[in-house]
């Protein structure tokens, strides 16, 4: 929008007020995206729901390396069942049966109707099998970061269809999230971690604003000491002014300012929560702009397309205007162009093709606005 309203300005010397506002209020009336592709979106994002129903296991699960990254790999926890071992005992990764399960909310599947309402809800009874008695999601050794997504998916599948088992998993996973909020504000890999870190921090956000905006009581001052542990982390000063550090306690404090995802991240956390300054906005969106480009030639398959994507796309969401159609025409054309024959996308470093599949069918029903976080 601060774009669009630059533009204007240095073409409106010569009209009137009124003229440069009803052509600002024109340019915020365009879509963000172009019917046509929007419509290809939809067409690939059908097959890559037809691929993710098959691989779908008989208990709800979709299956997936439990893991985290470490530099530009992906480790395997030790402790974490393998996909041969969630396969094996009817298991699955949490945050990727999450995440599937949100790729169907995103394209208006409920588990009370539609073609794929069995697999919505054999998903929704997984993710709600998987709580344990003090409100922690978990299933293969997964930890707060799927914790997170399946809060998020809850919360989201209890605001299009609620059901009674839904909302009492999803108050214990939101207490278990109010519970274990360090002292720094924020939240790590496992629940009551002293660390903190950015990426974990803003799962846990999203969760929270999707529970309080269905009902479920979030105490205030979580998220208010949680958006200011996110303030905390912008770079005041030198080459990175205004992007956000992984990090501000801790090993590796103040080291990596310049990562996507996190940046992705951080942006959307502040714009979940009603905060819309283009002095924030700015320096986050244009290091997202230059760095979409060298992600998707360098890093298609890779963890770090996925996920940073998934937060960039709602950072530029967000804040509209010509800078989101741009992004969004971008990375609809290389969805469109990666996906494979069978209705999958490929993710080789990382939880696997199911975590990609879902990512990139969420992203692809953007314009179909049905989930919460794809609304203004």
């Amino acid at each position: 929008m601060l774009l669009t309203s630059v533009i204007l300005c240095c073409l409106g010397a010569a009209r009137s007020p009124q003229s440069t506002e009803a052509s600002s209020r024109r340019a915020d009336e365009e879509p963000w995206f172009s019917p046509p592709q929007a419509e290809r979106c939809a067409e690939a994002a059908d097959r890559g729901l037809r691929w993710l129903a098959a691989q779908q296991a008989v208990t709800g699960a979709w299956t997936g390396h439990v893991g985290h990254k470490m530099q530009d790999d992906y480790i395997l926890l030790d402790q974490a069942l393998s996909v041969e071992g969630q396969q094996r005992e009817g298991r699955g990764h949490l945050g990727v049966t999450a995440l599937g399960g949100l790729a169907f909310l995103s394209g208006g599947h409920l588990p009370d109707r539609g073609p794929y309402a069995e697999t919505v809800r054999r998903a929704h009874d997984y993710v709600v099998r998987c709580g344990l008695e003090n409100g922690f999601l978990t299933d293969s050794g997964t930890r707060m970061y799927s914790h997170a997504f399946a809060t998020l998916f809850l919360a989201e599948i209890y605001g299009m269809a609620a059901t009674e088992p839904s909302k009492l998993a999803l108050e214990r996973a939101v207490n278990l999230i109010v519970d274990c909020q360090n002292q720094y504000g924020g939240w790590r890999y496992n629940p009551f971690d002293r660390e903190t870190d950015m990426s974990v921090t803003v799962c846990q956000l999203q969760a929270l604003r999707a529970a309080r905006n269905i009902g479920i009581r979030v105490p205030t001052g979580t998220v208010d000491r949680a958006l200011a542990y996110v303030r905390a982390s912008r770079v005041e000063a030198g080459a990175a002014r205004g992007l956000f550090y992984y990090k501000i306690y801790g090993r590796g404090a103040y080291q990596k300012a310049s990562e996507y995802a996190i940046n992705a991240a951080a942006l959307t956390a502040l714009t979940s929560a009603g905060v819309h300054d283009d002095e924030l906005a700015d320096p986050v969106l244009e290091f997202l702009q230059r760095g979409y480009g060298t992600l998707a030639d360098y890093q298609p398959t890779h963890f770090y397309f996925w996920y940073g994507n998934y937060y960039a796309a709602q950072a530029f969401y967000q804040h509209g205007g010509s800078r989101c159609r741009r992004f969004f025409a971008r990375l609809a054309d290389d969805l469109l162009a990666t996906q494979l024959r069978d209705g999958r996308w490929r993710n080789d470093v990382g939880p696997g093709d199911e975590f990609a599949t879902a990512v990139a069918c969420i992203l692809l029903q953007m314009p179909k606005q049905y989930l919460p976080i794809f609304q203004r």
